[in-house]
């Protein structure tokens, strides 16, 4: 059997490290904004030479604090990509904004430039890009559009932790981004965690004080806030794991590698491409008969997924706010993708007998 993923692999390297930093947790006895939670947050920052780190609780309370920390007023349009987990638009959504979604292009299955601008309109305010799957939107055009019309811009880098444009990292292109560190990602904790980067002191206060109940001084609250902190043991487990960050991402494009150049011409594989270091969070193919190939695949002991199964559009919790549109790109790439192993956990003798099984189809 060769699993789509095993965290149980993918994390032993690291056993003995988080041991250790499990043991200084118990005797150190401080679980909640310690000095771990302060000094992953320098590191991780210093990773992506940007000022702030603010960890929180996780990828989605991560996009709900900076879409907040903007400070627009409900009802603002945000552009959102139709091609993205459902965790993107609840951000929108729960932050009482309105999200437009615009179309992907069919080989990156990001956000396409050339249309982001047709959905600008008085009452738009900022670009949520999503660096799908580990590979950086098309940042250029898209910062010509924000500074065109005056946008606000946040990343969601949750599937592109290490991933560049042009040399420079997810993350570091808005004024915001945010990062979800759920256990599968790039670079996944032991539960649910996020973080957002920021360079502006103004919304680093504003970060601190909404995810600790709107306080930044124990039992004196300035504004309405809520409970998304990032605990100590993940934060120490995750600067246990940093440090490993850009092996594990090498490890994948070598994996990666492996699939582009040993796969049948018949499946579409991701776009590559000089600008891009893309980290592969997910490795997907495109084939007509995505769900006959899954099966084939699951009878010969082989794990795969689909991300995502159902577009965000027609998703039942979309009902009200996405009626009536048709995204027809994103509606192409969830019918016909498939997700295949391509993790830190898989040796390159399993991926090249997923590419035996995948020509003999």
């Amino acid at each position: 059997m060769i699993p789509y993923e095993s965290l149980s692999r993918l994390n032993h390297p690291f056993e003995d490290e988080f041991r250790k930093k499990f043991d200084e947790f118990l005797e150190k006895g401080h679980y909640i904004l310690g000095p771990e939670l302060e000094k992953f947050e320098q590191e991780f920052a210093a990773y992506h030479h940007v000022k702030y780190c603010t960890g929180v609780s996780n990828g989605l309370d991560a996009l709900i604090l900076a879409l907040k920390s903007f400070g627009l007023p409900e009802g603002s349009e945000i552009i959102v990509p139709s091609n993205t987990y459902i965790a993107t638009i609840l951000a929108v959504v729960a932050c009482r904004m309105k999200p437009v979604l615009v179309e992907p292009t069919i080989r990156s299955y990001n956000i396409d430039p050339t249309k982001i601008e047709a959905a600008v309109t008085p009452l738009t305010k900022a670009i949520l890009v999503v660096h799908l799957y580990g590979k950086v939107c098309d940042m250029d055009p898209i910062l010509e559009i924000k500074k065109k019309h005056n946008l606000y811009l946040l990343e969601d880098c949750a599937q592109a932790h290490g991933a560049t444009y042009k040399n420079r990292l997810a993350g570091t292109f808005g004024e915001m981004s945010a990062f979800s560190f759920y256990p599968t990602k790039n670079l996944g904790a032991l539960g649910d965690a996020g973080a957002v980067l920021c360079n502006e002191e103004g919304y680093r206060s504003s970060l601190l004080h909404l995810r600790n109940y709107g306080s930044n001084k124990k039992y004196y609250n300035d504004v309405i806030g809520f409970n998304n902190r990032l605990d100590e043991l993940q934060a120490s487990l995750l600067s246990v794991k940093l440090n490993y960050l850009n092996q594990m991402n090498n490890h994948r494009n070598k994996l990666a590698d492996l699939y582009l150049n040993g796969l049948s011409s018949r499946y579409i594989l991701p776009l590559k491409d000089a600008d891009h270091y893309d980290v592969y969070h997910i490795f997907n193919i495109r084939f007509p008969q995505r769900d006959r190939l899954q099966k084939y695949l699951q009878d010969k002991g082989i794990g795969t997924v689909i991300h995502y199964p159902v577009p965000p559009q027609r998703q039942k919790a979309m009902a009200g706010i996405l009626d009536g549109q048709e995204f027809p790109i994103a509606d192409e790439i969830h019918q016909t993708t498939l997700s295949l192993p391509c993790s830190f956990c898989h040796k390159e003798e399993e991926i090249r007998e997923v590419i035996k099984a995948l020509n003999e189809f």
